[in-house]
């Protein structure tokens, strides 16, 4: 399997019954990412759970594909870099993701890639945060931005709980440590079959500012603890 949302052994959908509305709505998908530090290649990375357990004991599916020959230019400079197209921004941290659409307010944490060569997930016990690829591109600046976020824990919706439901031509914004606002526009939502994750359409450089938002999505396998598909948002700066 390509990549997997891997769930602490106690994630089991069934217990939505005992969530609030909102956390039913999503017992049939959950959050993902994951970037590998060496190829086109499927990493697994895991959110509030996973393979691992989460430090509070609850367990949120969180994981995607991987990609070091796709790692964003911060970390590996790209021919891209010196020629950009179109509006772009200098480099800043992200501090807060603002999506009106589905009420996101977040603020930001660094996710790196740990020495097993997995994307570390952001904390599991904070359903409100979400994390961007600190060593790829920044929001707004040249490239593409990773931002990933969970969908869930085992007690209630996460702060990407609603990401399915983002449409082309919505728009969403990410406030910098610069002062500035970067704004991006919905190019599409889609979701890919984790056998069958475009690691390169989702991950490669370009010398656009891009954003790609992650999350996991698709049907809960209680047997392997995994989530069949990633949903992935793309959105450029505008």
């Amino acid at each position: 399997m390509a990549a997997g949302c891997p769930s602490s052994p106690d994630h089991d959908p069934a217990r939505a019954d005992t969530l609030s509305p909102r956390s039913r709505r999503i017992r049939r998908v959950a959050g993902g990412l994951l970037w590998s530090t060496v190829a086109a290649v499927f990493l697994v990375v895991t959110l509030p759970g996973g393979h691992d357990e989460a430090p509070d004991g609850r367990g949120a599916p969180y994981a995607v594909p991987a990609i070091e020959s796709h790692v964003p230019r911060a970390s590996k400079p790209s021919s891209h870099a010196s020629r950009p197209v179109g509006k772009h921004l200098p480099r800043s941290r992200p501090t807060r993701l603002l999506i009106p659409k589905i009420s996101v307010d977040a603020p930001f944490t660094d996710l790196a890639i740990g020495s097993t060569g997995q994307l570390e997930p952001p904390p599991a016990h904070d359903t409100n945060l979400v994390g961007w690829y600190a060593k790829g591109a920044s929001p707004g600046e040249t490239g593409t931005s990773i931002i990933a976020g969970h969908v869930d824990t085992t007690t209630s919706a996460a702060v990407f709980a609603s990401l399915r439901e983002l449409k082309k031509g919505d728009r969403f914004q990410v406030l910098r440590a610069d002062g500035r606002k970067a704004s991006f526009v919905v190019d599409s939502t889609e979701t890919f079959d984790k056998d069958d994750f475009p690691s390169d359409r989702v991950y490669r450089d370009t010398p656009r500012a891009q954003v790609r938002l992650i999350t996991c999505a698709g049907d809960y396998d209680r047997q392997v603890k995994d989530y069949t598909a990633n949903l992935v948002v793309f959105a450029h700066l505008v």
